[in-house]
C-alpha cells in the first residue's frame, strides 16, 4: 500500500520516485530503522537525502547519506523521497558515505542541556528518546555542588550556600527534586523499617506518600 511521504512543501521540489533509488552498496552502519519511521511520521522528512548519479562508478541513484530514511520511509510505504545529488567517482562516494557516519559519531552532547529540553516536550514521539532513557539521562547529569540562595534580608544570600550529596535527589518521570543530607537520613531511616516490616521495597513510594497525607490531615 502506497503512503502519502510527508514531506514538507520547501522540500516538494526535490521529491523523487523512492524506487528508483538504491542503498550504497558497501554501507558499514547500521541504523535504527524504527526510530526514524517513528521520526518521520511525527516530523516528517527534514532534510533531503544525498543520492549519487553515478556516471563515474557506474552504479546509478545510489545513496550516499540517507540510507536508512530511505529505507524506513520504504517500510512506512512512502512512494517519493526528497533527494539531492552529487556525481562523484568511487572514492569520493566513498568519502561522503564515512564521513557522514563518522561525524554523527564524534558528534558529543552537553547532556544536561539535553536532558532539560527533553524534559520540556510534553510528547517524546518523534525524539528517538522514551521515558526510561530520559530518566537514565537525569541519573547521569551531575547536580551542582552547591545551591546559591536568594537574601533573605538578613545578611544572607549569595554568601548563604547549601552543600548537598550528589545522590541528594528525588526524582519521578522528569522531576528531580535537591534534598538535602539531612533529608536523606531521614528516608533511609523510613526505608529501612519500612522493608524490615514488609520484606520488600515493593510499594515503598506509595508508603511515603500515605505518610505525608496522614501528616497533613488535621488532628
Amino acid at each position: 500500500m502506497t503512503v502519502l511521504a510527508n514531506i514538507p512543501e520547501q522540500l516538494l521540489p526535490l521529491a523523487v520516485p523512492i524506487g528508483d533509488l538504491v542503498p550504497y552498496h558497501r554501507n558499514p552502519r547500521s541504523g535504527d530503522i524504527p526510530s526514524i519511521a517513528e521520526s518521520l511520521t511525527v516530523n516528517g522528512q527534514y532534510r533531503p537525502v544525498v543520492v549519487n548519479k553515478g556516471t563515474h562508478t557506474g552504479r546509478p541513484n545510489e545513496i550516499l547519506a540517507g540510507n536508512h530514511t530511505v529505507a524506513a520511509a520504504q517500510q512506512l510505504g512512502w512512494d517519493q523521497i526528497a533527494a539531492t545529488w552529487v556525481d562523484v567517482d568511487d572514492d569520493a562516494a566513498a568519502r561522503i558515505v564515512i564521513v557522514d557516519n563518522r561525524t554523527n559519531d564524534l558528534a558529543g552532547y552537553d547532556t544536561a542541556l539535553l536532558a532539560e529540553v527533553l524534559s520540556e516536550i510534553p510528547d517524546l514521539a518523534g525524539t528517538g528518546y522514551d521515558r526510561e532513557s530520559v530518566d537514565r539521562l537525569l541519573d547521569d547529569t551531575s547536580l551542582p555542588e552547591t545551591l546559591e540562595l536568594t537574601s533573605d534580608g538578613a545578611g544572607t544570600g549569595a554568601a548563604a550556600t547549601v552543600d548537598y550529596l550528589q545522590w541528594g535527589y528525588l526524582q519521578w518521570e522528569s522531576k528531580r527534586v535537591r534534598i538535602t543530607s539531612e533529608e536523606v537520613e531521614v528516608l533511609n531511616r523510613i526505608y529501612t523499617k519500612f522493608v524490615d516490616d514488609t520484606n520488600s521495597d515493593l510499594g515503598f513510594g506509595w508508603h511515603v506518600l500515605q505518610e505525608a497525607h496522614q501528616a497533613e490531615e488535621p488532628a
